[in-house]
């Protein structure tokens, strides 16, 4: 790359699975600030989280013209919310409470997945499911990066050169055989969690930072080459996970100060 001439430089800014911290999204818009950004994408998962749903929507707002946002599967959960699920969901009530209907329908309103230019294509999960996992087999309950072939596959012809997703919470860049490149953005608000569905597994980053991704395409006169960097920013860890004590949730808590699963 030293030797080639740069005829253009443009980056995107990859964000994800904030889930209500606003602490976190704050650090890391400040952060995009000081870097030569031409586009930020949000891949869902915003609002769902014990932390500060409301006052994350209004950030959010407040950069709206910035960012090009997708919806994720905890968006829909929130829109979706049934009377008996607000009932028996703590932390969903909270979310309800807290979240204004405007913000609400904001997110009914998001897509599902998003066609940035002919190279780059956003979804949450895969591009045909915003529950499944597009990099990461989880049966052993770890996450162990799927073969090439099964990528390929659960890209369902999506073609594009480089494709951003979210969902696992693990930054992770891969590139098939195909020559496509697939970065997941990791999360910006949530560093490790458990879930029981499809089988018991656990996602963890092993540090309480916050995460997002910056994706480079350089075109020079030998062609186009795509860049990544993946981006951990220091923010008030502490202040997160005092707010989600707060709302009933000790896991989360221990979550956002050790970016590990709370031990049972």
């Amino acid at each position: 790359m030293d030797n080639l001439e740069k005829k253009q430089i443009t980056t995107i800014a990859a964000i994800s699975d904030i889930h209500s911290n606003v602490y976190a999204l704050e650090a890391v818009l400040t952060d995009i600030r000081y870097r030569d950004v031409d586009q930020i994408v949000n891949l869902g998962d915003i609002l769902y989280g014990p932390i500060a749903p409301h006052a994350t929507y209004e950030l959010l707002m407040a950069n709206r013209d910035d960012i090009i946002t997708i919806r994720g599967n905890q968006d829909r959960q929130i829109y979706e919310a049934t009377t008996a699920e607000i009932a028996n969901n703590p932390t969903m009530g909270f979310i309800i409470k807290d979240l204004s209907k405007k913000a609400i329908e904001w997110m009914r309103s998001l897509p599902f997945d998003f066609h940035v230019s002919q190279d780059v294509y956003l979804c949450h999960g895969s591009p045909t499911d915003d529950m499944i996992y597009l990099l990461e087999d989880i049966e052993t309950g770890q996450p162990v990066v799927r073969n090439d072939a099964t990528i390929l596959a659960l890209l369902d012809g999506i073609d594009n050169d480089v494709i951003l997703c979210g969902h696992t919470h693990i930054p992770r860049t891969v590139v098939l055989s195909s020559g496509q490149t697939i970065v997941n953005s990791g999360s910006v608000g949530y560093p490790a969690y458990e879930d029981d569905l499809p089988i018991i597994h656990k996602m963890q980053t092993y540090s309480p930072y916050a995460n997002y991704a910056l994706i480079k395409c350089i075109e020079t006169q030998q062609g186009k080459y795509w860049q990544t960097e993946h981006v951990r920013v220091a923010y008030d860890h502490e202040a997160a996970a005092n707010m989600a004590l707060r709302n009933g949730r000790e896991d989360w808590a221990f979550a956002l100060k050790t970016g590990r699963v709370i031990p049972v």
